[in-house]
């Protein structure tokens, strides 16, 4: 049993338990304060930063009897200021169809907002707003993160302004299907707390450095979340910018993964034992125009190997547009190459 420690105070005898002391010396309350100190100084760093976002959006089917009044559906997210000039970055399921945005800062202000991009694919919208001088967010590294490194969440949940939420990184490099089914790769998974309103709001690190944007979460599970990494949101919302959409390649093929039989990968010599089924070819696609049939099943384009949906996915991008490659497919057992030019997808511009 550890003894108290008499201390002799003006003539006077407290008992008083002797502090505990970590490996470096330092009390639990000092490391307690240093964690508590690290939170308040990001939160006071980027909260000037963080907006609300008021979403409009036109009843698209008309006024209906619950409607007549207020004939606009409202919605509402986050999302944060990353330009002086007043560029915002958020997600795009936050801002997407939406008739009319009403940004709110942090001092009260509020302004009527314009989209300047919008990309589905991979969750993520720029709007603006007009004004000089705005705060800030500083972009940080999301490369340079590691597991168990502590973030802060900012953001609105269900309208709860300037809420902050502490955790740290539970995994990097994680995937989640975004609803226009495409696969977003390089999320960062968290257990920083995250509710509806929360999407579009700065992940950051203890320094106010803003390390991804809150996108996710998974329920009914507790402390599943997820934010789109800042290499992922720097390079989009650079586009977004400068083009207003970002582009990508498409075959114009509907598939679905499937397992291919064992004689057939053995035959062929294949690296992998699964491909993608084509169930259905868009009309004057570039797959039917160069000689794709329902029932082929790919398992090759250029000088990739093709195992599943998301791998052919992730070679259509912009470098793809107008570039001859091969596609390898299987037909009825027999394997053969076809020649096929990539287009761009109509919805990127969209």
């Amino acid at each position: 049993m550890t003894r108290a420690l008499q201390l002799i105070v003006n003539n006077k005898s407290i008992d008083e338990e002797p502090p505990v002391l970590t490996t470096n010396g330092n009390t639990d309350a000092e490391l307690l304060d240093a964690y508590s100190q690290a939170v308040i100084s990001a939160a006071e760093k980027v909260s000037p930063a963080v907006v609300s976002i008021a979403v409009h959006k036109a009843a698209r089917n008309g006024p209906t009897p619950s409607s007549r009044s207020s004939p606009e559906l409202q919605g509402a997210g986050s999302g944060f200021l990353f330009t002086p000039d007043g560029f915002i970055l958020t997600n795009s399921h936050v801002v997407h169809h939406a008739s009319r945005l009403e940004v709110a800062l942090t001092d009260g202000r509020r302004f009527q907002a314009e989209l300047v991009g919008d990309d589905p694919e991979t969750d993520l919208a720029v709007i603006r707003i007009a004004g000089p001088n705005f705060v800030a967010a500083q972009f940080g590294n999301s490369q340079a993160l590691r597991v168990g490194q502590l973030v802060i969440a900012l953001g609105n949940p269900y309208g709860f302004q300037c809420t902050v939420t502490a955790g740290v990184v539970s995994a990097l490099g994680r995937s989640l299907r975004a609803q226009s089914g495409r696969l977003i790769d390089n999320l960062i998974q968290t257990d920083a707390a995250l509710n509806p309103g929360n999407s579009g709001g700065p992940l950051v690190t203890s320094r106010g450095e803003v390390i991804g944007v809150n996108t996710a979460v998974i329920l009914p599970a507790q402390g599943i979340c997820f934010a789109t990494a800042m290499s992922t949101a720097q390079f989009v919302a650079g586009r977004l910018i400068k083009d207003g959409r970002i582009r990508r390649s498409y075959l114009g093929v509907g598939g679905q993964n499937v397992t291919l039989p064992r004689r057939v990968v053995r035959f062929h010599n294949l690296p992998i034992e699964s491909g993608v089924l084509v169930v259905s070819l868009e009309p004057n696609s570039p797959a039917q125009r160069a000689g794709v049939h329902e029932g082929d099943v790919v398992v090759g384009y250029g000088s990739h190997v093709i195992a599943s949906i998301d791998d052919l996915q992730r070679l259509m991008t912009e470098e793809q547009v107008g570039v001859r490659s091969e596609l390898t497919l299987l037909r009825r057992g027999e394997k053969m190459e076809l020649s096929i030019v990539p287009e761009e997808s109509q919805r990127a511009r969209t």
